[in-house]
């Protein structure tokens, strides 16, 4: 059962909108930033980009350091904040490989990876249009695909992105929900209406399991499960 904002509002003892940005507030507050981290988010709001949340940045730590990964894609560099919080998480030993059409995008993180600490060689930069690039990239090679671009090319992103994925391995979502557009039936722009077609299809797949988290603009974590060998084989 779905309650409505007024019956939360009874069950929870306050206005609902009100505990909402409370909750978001200290959830927000929560994670550690490093230098590096902090230099990136700054460069990233000079570039006129809009960077992952302190929440976001930390569950994408959480998620590589959990899924023990050696080698990950991630689909828009910007200045590197992203970045920066999978190489946190990563194997000690592993490979990111980030894609992004600016290749000033691309300056900016290598700085801010070095002051982060991390080898050169730990991070190979490609730049080009994701679509152009990934089709080229090893199949069930990768860890871990975080996506954080395009809107409308949310769909093909999912596609490849889950071709790349070892079984166990995970595929991320970023701005899935829009600033709550994708969840107001109103909205029916091109993105919007992408994001949703994109959430559609993943509850409709047998083959994967996922979360659909409130954090920062939306965060879909889909996980790739690996295929049962048929009892008649």
């Amino acid at each position: 059962m779905i309650l409505s904002e007024e019956e939360w509002t009874k069950v929870i003892g306050v206005d609902l909108a009100t505990h909402i940005v409370t909750l978001q507030s200290y959830v927000e507050s929560f994670p550690h930033q490093s230098p590096a981290m902090a230099t990136a988010r700054r460069t990233s709001l000079e570039f006129g980009l809009e960077p992952v949340t302190l929440a976001v940045a930390q569950t994408l730590t959480w998620l590589a350091t959990t899924v023990q990964a050696k080698a990950i894609v991630e689909v828009g560099t910007g200045a590197g904040v992203s970045t920066v919080a999978l190489m946190d998480g990563m194997n000690d030993h592993g490979v990111l490989t980030t894609i992004d059409h600016e290749a000033e995008h691309h300056n900016a993180a290598r700085r801010a990876l070095q002051m982060a600490g991390y080898a050169p060689h730990r991070t190979r930069f490609i730049t080009g249009e994701a679509l152009n690039v990934l089709p080229k990239l090893t199949s069930e090679a990768y860890d871990l695909v975080f996506v954080d671009a395009d809107y409308v090319h949310y769909p093909d992103y999912f596609e490849e992105g889950l071709k790349l994925l070892r079984p166990g391995g995970v595929l991320v979502l970023y701005h899935v929900l829009l600033n709550g557009q994708v969840a107001d039936e109103s909205h029916i722009d091109d993105d919007t209406i992408m994001l949703r077609d994109t959430l559609d299809v993943v509850r409709a797949m047998e083959d994967v399991r996922y979360s659909l988290a409130p954090l920062g603009d939306g965060l879909l974590m889909v996980t790739k499960v690996a295929t049962q060998p048929s009892p008649d084989a």
